[in-house]
């Protein structure tokens, strides 16, 4: 059974760490290098953006010559993690496998042919013919000079032609995370309810293909809190900061402020910007670092593959319009309205679960979360969720509760007054624990189905 000294911290990094990407590089700020121009075409901008939560290369190739000859490193590196991703599949392999013969020249044709031997090794409908499967399939494009197979291939197009054929390749095998989602319709209004989480890592993606496909024909998105609307990101973290020249150690006790001196130096953090945050801030940000930690990734990069930054940054290229069911203002607002020993608390808990690690780790469990999520077990998902709220306390009724009822009454006045398909995501803490956004919906008069029939 989970420590206590986990509950809390792994339901607040499910429900409310939305809005930390912000806070991190804040603290850091002084040590960020001048910013740099990527190299990338605008046409492959939205697959790219699909591509770099696949963990198939990193986003620092953008600025290393991206749309020059791929290196053959580079290209190894590539198909290796391309290979990666498509053997954790575990699909059944095809005993009449027999590679194409490959040059290893870095041509797009041989590119192509390379990541179809890939796919052709397992008992899939891939056919005989490289180039006309990937054409077919809408992984090899041409453009008005032809599919020019011969032409040297940049790093761009290389990464270009993987995130297709890995997308394409789960959808073939009907794979990729379902999420926890379910429906909710009246006779000229559809809603898809998806609970997201908000830190994720690359195993979380491709998406299903038929969530993926509701949310691209879906007419306007919904979430929490808007986190691409930089002016209330900065007002966010303004509002998270001491503005009477008080300091965080002012609003603890010392045994409290000794133990954020010794995470500060285990995370090698700058005491004088901690001083500056008030302890929720600084509760969620720790929580996001150490479970960063324990993943051997950045927090920017475990945020940014969180699921509503994935769908965020998609209704951005698709210019699809984002509705905020709370704001950042609002989650500003209630997170401060916490009682200061509320929040010391959680700032506490916080402390000990860095310094005093829990016997299972907010990381493995966040593992299961993610393969619960994956698998599209919504039982399983709220049973390990509701297990790590445990006790009542003035923290758990801000996270879930009274913010699930209003969310909901939003959701019902958009069923009754608009007309069209509306894809909303939501911490999935609000759809499955206690009196939740699905609850207020049937109480309602609506029926909440299960996304997947």
């Amino acid at each position: 059974m989970m420590k206590k000294v986990f509950r809390r911290t792994g339901a607040a990094l499910l429900g409310v760490s939305l809005m930390l990407t912000a806070i991190v590089p804040a603290i850091h700020a002084e040590e960020q290098p001048q910013t740099l121009t990527p190299s990338i075409s605008d046409w492959a901008i939205e697959t790219l953006n699909e591509g770099e939560k696949y963990g198939i290369y990193p986003i620092e190739w953008y600025y290393d010559s991206f749309q020059r000859e791929i290196p053959l490193e580079k290209l190894n590196e590539l198909l290796t993690l391309t290979e990666k991703k498509i053997a954790s599949l575990n699909l059944a392999e095809n005993k009449q496998y027999k590679p194409v013969t490959v040059q290893g020249d870095n041509t797009r044709g041989d590119i192509v042919k390379r990541l179809y031997n890939i796919v052709a090794r397992y008992d899939l409908p891939v056919g005989t013919d490289a180039i006309q499967y990937m054409t077919e399939r809408n992984i090899l494009r041409g453009s008005a000079n032809g599919l020019q197979l011969e032409k040297k291939a940049t790093t761009e197009q290389a990464t270009i032609l993987a995130t297709r054929f890995i997308k394409d390749t789960y959808a073939l095998a009907q794979q990729g995370s379902k999420g926890v989602a379910w429906v909710v319709e009246d006779e000229d209004t559809v809603v898809y309810l998806l609970g997201s989480i908000h830190v994720g890592t690359s195993d979380l993606y491709p998406l299903n293909e038929q969530l993926a496909t509701a949310f691209d024909e879906s007419d306007a998105l919904l979430v929490e809190a808007n986190l691409l609307n930089v002016e209330e990101l900065n007002s966010y973290i303004e509002n998270e900061m001491y503005k009477d020249g008080s300091t965080v150690q002012d609003a603890v006790t010392e045994e409290t402020y000794a133990k954020l001196e010794q995470v500060a130096e285990l995370y090698n953090l700058p005491m004088e910007q901690l001083d500056l945050y008030k302890p929720n801030a600084l509760s969620g940000t720790l929580d996001l670092l150490s479970l960063a930690d324990s993943f051997e990734v950045t927090p920017d990069e475990l945020s940014r593959h969180g699921i509503d930054m994935y769908f965020l940054l998609n209704a951005l290229l698709q210019e699809k319009p984002v509705i905020e069911l709370e704001g950042l203002k609002a989650q500003s607002d209630m997170f401060n309205s916490l009682s200061p020993e509320a929040q010391e608390q959680q700032l506490l808990v916080s402390l000990n679960s860095i310094l005093q690690p829990a016997e299972v780790s907010t990381a493995e469990v966040m593992k299961q979360w993610f393969s619960y999520w994956k698998q599209g077990d919504v039982e399983a998902f709220a049973k390990s969720f509701q297990e790590s709220l445990g006790e009542a306390s003035e923290f758990n009724d801000m996270l879930i509760g009274k913010r699930d009822e209003q969310m909901a009454q939003k959701l019902i006045e958009l069923l009754e007054e608009e007309e069209g398909t509306y894809f909303v995501v939501v911490g999935a803490g609000h759809c499955v624990a206690g009196k939740t956004i699905p609850y207020h919906l049937e109480q309602n008069g609506y029926d909440v189905e299960p996304f997947y029939q």
